[in-house]
């Protein structure tokens, strides 16, 4: 059961160990907004290529999604990007119950947006678990973690990548766990609750810039809101036009002289340098609304903003 882009390589290591895939669960495709449509689900286009067969039940607990899950008679079920959460009835129908592939070190941030939540808050290291769920949302028990070092200039979308490959092995090991578990004795590590954390889905009022904020916070703020919903600001390029929504790409911080200038004012020059809560960020890569992305000083030579010209 998955739908985005995190489990499929587990998908695929799984369908590559010789275990039988009885079928794949993901989530229904949204409505035709456009000629193009939305682009397919990264674990439907997957399964389609190797001709898995497909439900895609617009909940995974209705009795007739149930129905169809208890007649393939399942010994497990493996569950990873998913985008629903099961409920008792449903992790009933098979033997073994079901496996989640989680993108953090559980109980670290239990919820839909565990990369990105542990980039938004400058964490050092993270890594993946795989637990043997239960009806509470990423509250079962640890079958294993895998740990790994954050990059300083990583994206959540990279991070989120990696950590779908560090998972691989760990999500074939814990299938064999459970095929020689009993189904009575205890299983895995029980989480500490005291040290539960969350991890809320991410919106889009969380992506603009809070240039009080130090140049780390906003470093890790540009880097976490990446792919989606990406940092930005607004700024007021020219005094008769409405201020310009800039996406903000990359920063770096810079030693600038900056006694007169407060948070959220550019020093000037061929650079485009903001001040921030502790010091000045180098916008090193935007994207102004409705154009091209660009370099911060291919922006700078455009528009030849002054001195204390300020982000609103």
């Amino acid at each position: 059961m998955g739908t985005g882009p995190f489990a499929v390589p587990s998908f695929e290591a799984i369908r590559r160990s010789g275990h039988t895939l009885l079928a794949v669960v993901t989530k229904p495709e949204p409505p035709v907004k456009s000629r193009k449509g939305p682009p397919p689900a990264p674990v439907r286009t997957w399964a389609a290529q190797h001709g898995l067969s497909i439900l895609d039940p617009a909940s995974i607990n209705d009795v007739e999604a149930i129905g169809q899950l208890k007649a393939l008679q399942p010994d497990l079920l493996v569950v990873c990007d998913y985008g629903q959460i099961l409920k008792p009835d449903a992790l009933a129908v098979s033997n073994l119950g079901g496996i989640n592939l989680h993108g953090s070190l559980l109980p670290a941030y239990r919820g839909a947006a565990p990369v990105q939540r542990a980039l938004l808050n400058g964490d050092r290291e993270t890594g993946v678990s795989v637990i043997h769920m239960t009806p509470k949302l990423d509250g079962g028990p640890i079958l294993g973690t895998r740990r790994t070092t954050i990059a300083d200039d990583e994206t959540s979308g990279q991070l989120e990548q990696r950590l779908s490959q560090l998972g691989v092995d760990l999500v074939l090991q814990s299938i064999d766990e459970l095929e020689r578990w009993d189904g009575e004795s205890p299983i895995g590590e029980v989480q500490d609750t005291e040290r539960a954390t969350k991890a809320p889905r991410l919106s889009k009022r969380e992506a603009q810039v809070d240039w009080q904020r130090s140049c780390r916070e906003i470093d890790c703020l540009v880097r976490g809101m990446q792919p989606w919903p990406v940092a930005f600001s607004m700024i007021k390029v020219r005094e008769n036009k409405p201020p310009l929504r800039l996406t903000i790409l990359k920063v770096t911080p810079v030693e600038q002289p900056t006694d007169d200038l407060q948070p959220g004012q550019i020093t000037g020059g061929k650079e485009l340098v903001v001040m921030a809560g502790d010091g000045a960020l180098r916008i090193d890569t935007l994207c102004p609304a409705g154009k091209r992305e660009m370099t911060g000083e291919e922006f700078q030579r455009g528009y030849q903003l002054a001195r204390g010209t300020q982000f609103l």
